[in-house]
């Protein structure tokens, strides 16, 4: 029995773990977990899973759920309360699913008590990559990716050997807006950019898919979750989301992971690795029936966020923080239509172009950083 703590619990990838739990009873058991404001939701979740320790956003509902859970679930509130859930000694992997820069320090403090991470916070790895991956070397922690992208490379690199990697590819869908030209995307509508055609993804997930931010913040991961530089990480846009990622290696080869669009088989390879179990629920994939796939290089003119994740990679230091922090804003801002779905790409570049990074940084540094890039941004808009 491995005992779980989840970081964003009532997310997408909150969710699809749960599915992994249930359907494995004798393998998982949800000891801990966060959610964010869906209080409802996170009733439910307690009500079926039983775990000792509940992490919410805010005090307003953590005064709700510790009144109605007194003597039956330990309650907690904000970073905190993330930290409590991700170090709660019980638990022998933390799964990281929730959504942007929050998840660094909690992820941080799972690795010092030695916790092993599934990682689907990308955020954690964009903005901090040199401290998480010295502290996981450091206390002997295991990283697995579960983003699919990162799980098909993961997958793929079993029994080989990272001296004969040519290079790896990261597969795009190329999102909601992927047969739109720029100049066909000046007016579109929230709504019409969170219709992604292949997979099931939260809000802020699903536009960074659409404006390719969402790769280029994998691109980021993966450099440090492989230890690649950024010239041996390519993108492809392959419309069908079948084919995963793919390594190429130097002796022509090339290894890809296949599977049918379902987070539940990268969520349970993290949990299981590195042995397999069943997972009945997820639709088989038939090559025959798919007959073709389709693929094609990426145009960065076109999907300029994905040019300015490799700048901010290659230039290192802070400014992948900058990137991320001003994304974080520039999408918010869009998700409430105060901004155009342009407009983000153009918040982005602001903010990079008027800061001098900082290399090697500390926590400190990136914190403020961080916060600094979130309060230039936010002044743009009014």
């Amino acid at each position: 029995m491995k005992f779980i703590s989840l970081l964003g619990a009532t997310g997408s990838i909150g969710m699809q773990t749960l599915d992994v739990i249930r359907s494995h009873p004798d393998e998982f058991r949800l000891v801990a977990m966060s959610v964010g404001r869906n209080i409802d939701r996170a009733r439910e979740i307690i009500e079926e899973f039983s775990p000792r320790i509940v992490s919410v956003a805010d005090e307003e509902n953590f005064k709700k759920l510790k009144s109605e859970y007194k003597g039956k679930v330990d309650v907690c509130f904000g970073e905190d309360g993330l930290i409590e859930v991700a170090t709660y000694d019980q638990a022998h992997m933390v799964v990281s699913a929730v959504v942007g820069s929050v998840g660094l320090v909690p992820t941080l403090k799972a690795i010092e008590a030695k916790k092993t991470i599934a990682l689907a916070n990308k955020e954690t790895l964009v903005t901090a990559g040199h401290l998480v991956m010295r502290e996981a070397k450091k206390h002997g922690v295991d990283i697995l990716p579960v983003d699919s992208e990162h799980s098909a490379i993961f997958q793929c690199l079993q029994g080989e050997k990272k001296k004969n990697i040519e290079k790896i590819i990261l597969t795009a869908s190329g999102g909601s807006f992927r047969d739109r030209t720029r100049e066909q995307l000046k007016n579109v509508t929230v709504a019409e950019a969170l219709r992604h055609p292949n997979w099931s993804m939260g809000a802020k997930i699903t536009i960074d898919s659409a404006t390719m931010m969402n790769k280029g913040l994998e691109i980021i991961e993966a450099h440090w979750l492989f230890q690649l530089p950024y010239e041996q990480i390519d993108v492809l846009l392959h419309r069908e989301s079948i084919i995963h990622s793919l390594v190429q290696f130097h002796d022509g080869s090339v290894i890809a992971q296949l599977g049918t669009p379902d987070m539940r088989v990268p969520i349970q390879y993290a949990l299981t690795y590195p042995d397999r179990l069943p997972l009945p629920t997820t639709k088989r994939l038939n090559l025959a029936e798919v007959a073709t796939l389709h693929f094609q290089t990426v145009d960065f003119d076109r999907y300029r966020c994905l040019k300015f994740a490799y700048e901010a990679g290659k230039i290192g230091g802070t400014m992948p923080t900058v990137l991320n922090a001003a994304n974080e804003e520039a999408v918010a801002a869009f998700l409430s239509e105060k901004i155009s779905f342009l407009a983000i790409e153009e918040l982005i570049e602001r903010a990079m172009e008027r800061h001098v990074p900082i290399m090697e940084p500390d926590l400190l540094a990136i914190r403020e950083t961080d916060q600094e890039t979130r309060d230039y941004v936010k002044s743009l808009l009014t």
